[in-house]
């Protein structure tokens, strides 16, 4: 058994990890790393037995603009162990390696299930609050907000463009990993890319029942006057990022089933009665 990681252009390890996360979540990383998103961001942590990828965290390196400033964050994910190997230590041995490698990150969070509800505290994480930000509205105009092709590679390249030039108006918003956001608008949002052409930006949107599920805002465009183009088809609106400015709308506690968001770090120890949350579209 031994330990290892920086190994995505290994195909053989890789082959085995893509193999592993597909019989545990469904997904399957390989495509992200042919279209060239797959960065030193995220770095899979492994267990390998005989050849193989049996168990995993991943370290997704996510820089943070909060409130102007840049801080260097550690998001834990894809945490996997094959179900013909669990209950022999192998998700503690790797958190111990991993936790000694990221010690000197800002901060390090990570999203967990009930299931490891009492694990993670084991290793110094607390459990803490996300708020989302929502309204209801009334557009008096029709919808002007243009669909941007999200459907092959040059498309994706020019996102990739946008994202690195282009400020996010957020409280905060995730920094210097562009393959992470690539993952989700390269693959499962094809179609939820916006441009509104009077302001110069770009949205990441959804359309639900009349509600506009907003991502992110990729621009200096004021986050009302983005909302207004997506037209009177919309009646409630859903920030899933903290907008600079927040008056107006209600604040409400991220909640979900079977979710825990747990922290650890000097980030969030001096935030810790702040109100934000993480873009949804940065989860890994």
């Amino acid at each position: 058994m031994l330990i290892k990681h920086a190994y995505r252009d290994n195909k053989e390890l890789r082959d085995s990890f893509n193999e592993l996360a597909e019989k545990v979540f469904g997904l399957n990383f390989e495509g992200w790393y042919q279209n060239g998103f797959w960065k030193e961001a995220y770095d899979p942590y492994s267990v390998i037995e005989d050849g193989k990828v049996v168990s995993n965290i991943s370290v997704n390196r996510c820089d943070m603009n909060y409130k102007g400033k840049t801080v260097h964050l550690i998001q834990l994910g894809t945490v996997m162990t094959d179900p013909d190997n669990r209950g022999r230590g192998y998700a503690r041995l790797l958190m111990e390696r991993v936790m000694e490698d990221i010690k000197d990150a800002d901060g390090i969070y990570l999203y967990g299930n009930d299931s490891v509800a009492e694990f993670y505290p084991k290793f110094g994480f607390t459990e803490s609050k996300e708020y989302c930000f929502s309204k209801d509205v009334k557009i008096a105009g029709d919808r002007s907000a243009k669909a941007v092709p999200m459907s092959n590679k040059e498309d994706w390249d020019k996102m990739v463009n946008i994202l690195s030039e282009t400020a996010q108006n957020a409280d905060v918003y995730m920094v210097n990993n562009t393959g992470l956001y690539m993952f989700y608008l390269s693959q499962f949002m094809q179609e939820n890319t916006f441009y509104i052409p009077d302001l110069d930006t770009y949205a990441i949107a959804e359309i639900e029942d009349g509600t506009l599920i907003l991502h992110a805002v990729i621009g200096t465009g004021d986050v009302d006057k983005v909302i207004e183009p997506f037209g009177n088809d919309i009646t409630h609106v859903l920030l899933n990022f903290t907008p600079k400015d927040t008056a107006g709308y209600t604040k409400n506690e991220v909640t979900e089933e079977d979710s825990h968001f747990f922290v650890r770090g000097k980030f969030f120890e001096e935030n810790k009665d702040s109100a934000f949350m993480f873009q949804s579209i940065t989860h890994a």
